[in-house]
């Protein structure tokens, strides 16, 4: 199944709303904006399909004009379902200038035998804002499904004026690299990553603050690092994906409303 989906923001008088939207099934959208005065539009992309099966094939296309804000969101945990082929995901996201963008989809379950290939590009204006992240599990862990699908490989390249500034290349192949070496996932069975970035942001002060919010959470491992653009990268491993979905919710939130150069609100 060859699915679309398309989504144009603009802003006006202080707020964003959804200038226009195409969608394909099995995609829908919601607008989740509770209150419509908030600056920010809250969107929800959701599915008819159960996941993702052999042979789809899904585009996905996000427009943000001048000083627009979206925060995108999923409505459940993307199942990838066992194929004999492939199945791909493409998304390419444009921010005008002064607009923002965040998106933590909820993450992604691979059963055995998936095959899965994502590419994201992001092109980003001058002072723009960006949020995106992302979170890989083991599979079904409960069914004992653990690193039993073929391929998951995402790639995700973001340009600030059309320069590249960071690519993003995870590739997991479990019959063919051991996830348990060193280098790899070192025992822990779900990963998750998170990109932020803001040319007015306070860099030092947001890794620090980071790193102090994520104290309070058990049995993961983290790595925080300043983007080559002004921002930062976060990882983490960890042994469950719905801690690592908060946690990355958690740094969304602290992100911008602690940017002491740009204060800004997100409620994920």
């Amino acid at each position: 199944m060859i699915a679309d989906l398309h989504i144009q923001t603009a802003h006006v008088q202080e707020v964003t709303y959804l200038k226009n939207c195409y969608y394909t099934t099995p995609f829908k959208v919601a607008n989740i904006t509770e209150d419509k005065k908030d600056p920010t539009l809250r969107l929800m992309v959701m599915s008819s399909s159960p996941g993702i099966l052999d042979g789809d094939e899904y585009r996905l296309k996000i427009e943000l004009e001048e000083n627009a804000s979206l925060q995108l969101h999923t409505q459940s945990y993307q199942r990838l379902f066992s194929m004999k082929q492939k199945a791909t995901q493409q998304m390419e996201v444009s921010l005008a200038k002064g607009s923002s963008f965040c998106f933590i989809p909820h993450p992604a379950v691979p059963h055995e035998q998936s095959n899965f290939t994502a590419r994201n590009k992001i092109f980003l204006s001058d002072n723009c804002s960006l949020i995106f992240g992302e979170i890989l599990t083991c599979g079904r862990k409960l069914n004992g499904e653990v690193f039993l699908f073929s391929k998951h490989h995402t790639v995700t390249e973001i340009f600030i004026n059309n320069r590249l500034v960071i690519k993003e290349n995870l590739l997991m192949q479990p019959a063919t690299i051991d996830v348990n070496a060193i280098g790899q996932l070192q025992g822990n069975t779900h990963q998750a990553s998170l990109i932020y970035l803001d040319e007015k942001a306070d860099i030092k002060f947001l890794i620090a603050g980071v790193k102090e919010l994520m104290l309070s959470q058990n049995d993961i491992s983290m790595g925080i690092t300043a983007a080559p653009a002004n921002g930062i990268i976060v990882r983490l491993l960890g042994q469950k994906a719905e801690q690592l979905f908060d946690c990355l919710k958690m740094i969304a939130v602290y992100l911008p409303q602690h940017n002491q150069l740009k204060p800004t609100a997100y409620a994920i």
